[in-house]
């Protein structure tokens, strides 16, 4: 992005959809754009989604999606965060920070007083600059089949609420992953 002052400072907006075409459009059309696929998981699509433009070229997005989870026997919901990207050659400018703020006040007046995320290990410095903390036990997500399996990406969590605590349990996704 330019420095020119005259260049309006980037916002994330509230996007009407997400598809496929606008993924590549920030992360290029590889088969592997989020550096996933060794996991080998299916994932949910989300349902709110969250962006940001440089001039008509999407350049960064998060979704949400509302999740049932068990963290111990408490059975609860979260907001899963997923499909965070930032153009690699837009990243470095805070364009994750935007996006992700935006999505997270919105993800605030959804209900849920934590949201959750899956990411690599290399991107968990970056999230934990922007208030989200790594889980220590295992989390487990529903596959197709009925399988059940252990999360093998970092599992993430940020509180939604002011007084929202975490207790240190085994969690269970009920669904697949977001």
């Amino acid at each position: 992005m330019s420095e020119n002052p005259s260049s309006p400072a980037p916002t994330a907006v509230r996007l009407p959809r997400y598809t496929k075409t606008e993924q590549d459009e920030i992360l290029g059309d590889g088969d592997d754009p989020f550096g996933v696929a060794a996991a080998g998981l299916a994932w949910l699509p989300k349902e709110e989604h969250f962006g940001i433009r440089h001039g008509d070229r999407l350049v960064a997005h998060a979704g949400l999606l509302r999740l049932p989870v068990a963290v111990g026997d408490a059975e609860t919901e979260v907001i899963g965060v997923g499909g965070v990207a930032v153009a690699p050659d837009m990243q470095g400018q805070g364009l994750a920070r935007l996006v992700l703020t935006a999505a997270l006040d919105h993800a605030r007046t959804m209900g849920p007083r934590h949201a959750l995320l899956f990411c690599r290990p290399p991107l968990v410095p970056l999230y934990q600059r922007l208030g989200w903390h790594p889980l220590d036990k295992d989390v487990l997500v529903e596959q197709p089949e009925s399988r059940l399996v252990t999360m093998p990406l970092r599992t993430m969590v940020t509180p939604l609420r002011d007084n929202a605590y975490w207790p240190a349990e085994p969690v269970r996704l009920f669904s697949l992953p977001m």
